[in-house]
């Protein structure tokens, strides 16, 4: 169903500015060539390519660290994990915002580099991940990082892989987490196979069909099936106990809107302290129009939430 007539006013021109896209095997290379590179970080920011070990019998995993250029004691740290349906991206697409990170919050962001579907299927990608994860808490004295302020999170697919992420480092019991932020993240395969679809979002930038290829990408096989592991799909995911604070942010135009606030809701439900905040009249990466007021008010949302969740222990407990 049209909803153009639901979009906030300061959103509309992002429409007319940014082609839709098809995805298919034949498109990939070239969509991905569109992908941004790397840019220079400002003056107070250090930017840095590290090789990492990557998981077992794979190749070393590339990740771009960026650390405050004047830091004083520990600082924590946020695993950052790029979006792109999980078939495109870099971690060159939040570049910019993860240097505001560092400059705004004084952490350390380490920025995943994972392999793409459909090359690399389930449970490639989430085990690149999980392998950063680890060189980050191994290394963490050399990162000049406190082991116990560690934050995972991500964009869209980076979103639905930091919490899948979240339930493997659970799991695990390897790696303790501080806190996730998963930013309009892609969740629920089974979206794609809904019988009851909502019926005004997804018409804008992810849109359903984009999404059945994204999923079918990842998993190797259609979208929908009952054996799909909670890794792959968080959202597959019975007991969500022992998950770290949790903060969610989507658009009430976006196509994971339900799936988003299902996640927030069932994370409650299994006493895990949950944020979700919800943006009338956006749609999925509105907030690549940073000049407007929603994207403002979504990128302040998320910075605060981060600065919350990385504060340490005792400041947290006397607040």
């Amino acid at each position: 169903m049209p909803s153009r007539h639901l979009v906030d006013p300061q959103l509309l021109p992002l429409l007319s500015a940014l082609p839709s896209f098809e995805l298919s095997v034949a498109a990939l290379p070239t969509i991905r060539s569109f992908m941004p590179p790397a840019s220079e970080p400002p003056a107070g920011v250090i930017a840095s390519e590290r090789l990492v070990p990557g998981p077992e019998g794979a190749p070393e995993v590339r990740v771009i660290v960026y650390q405050p250029r004047q830091q004083h004691g520990l600082a924590p740290a946020y695993l950052h994990i790029h979006g792109g349906g999980y078939v495109m991206g870099s971690p060159h697409i939040a570049a910019a915002r993860n240097q505001g990170l560092v400059t705004a919050l004084g952490c350390v962001v380490v920025s995943v580099d994972y392999r793409l579907a459909p090359e690399t299927p389930f449970p490639g990608p989430v085990e690149d991940c999980y392998a950063a994860l680890r060189w980050l808490y191994e290394h963490a004295a050399e990162l000049g990082v406190d082991r116990g302020r560690i934050a995972i999170g991500g964009e869209s697919a980076g979103g639905g892989l930091a919490a899948a992420l979240g339930l493997l480092a659970r799991d695990r019991g390897e790696v303790p987490l501080a806190f996730q932020l998963l930013v309009y993240p892609m969740l629920d395969d089974r979206t794609v196979v809904r019988a009851d679809p909502h019926p005004y979002v997804g018409e804008f930038m992810w849109t359903p069909e984009n999404n059945r290829f994204g999923w079918t990408a990842l998993l190797g096989g259609e979208p929908g099936a009952e054996d799909v592991s909670p890794y792959a799909a968080a959202a597959r995911a019975t007991d969500l106990s022992r998950l770290p604070p949790t903060y969610i942010s989507v658009g009430a135009l976006d196509l994971f809107f339900e799936e988003d606030v299902e996640y927030a809701r069932r994370l409650t439900r299994a006493g895990v302290p949950t944020e979700l905040h919800v943006y009338p009249g956006a749609f999925h990466g509105f907030d690549l129009l940073g000049h407007t007021e929603v994207a403002q008010r979504f990128e302040r949302d998320l910075r605060d939430a981060l600065r919350r969740g990385l504060r340490p222990a005792a400041a947290s407990a006397a607040t």
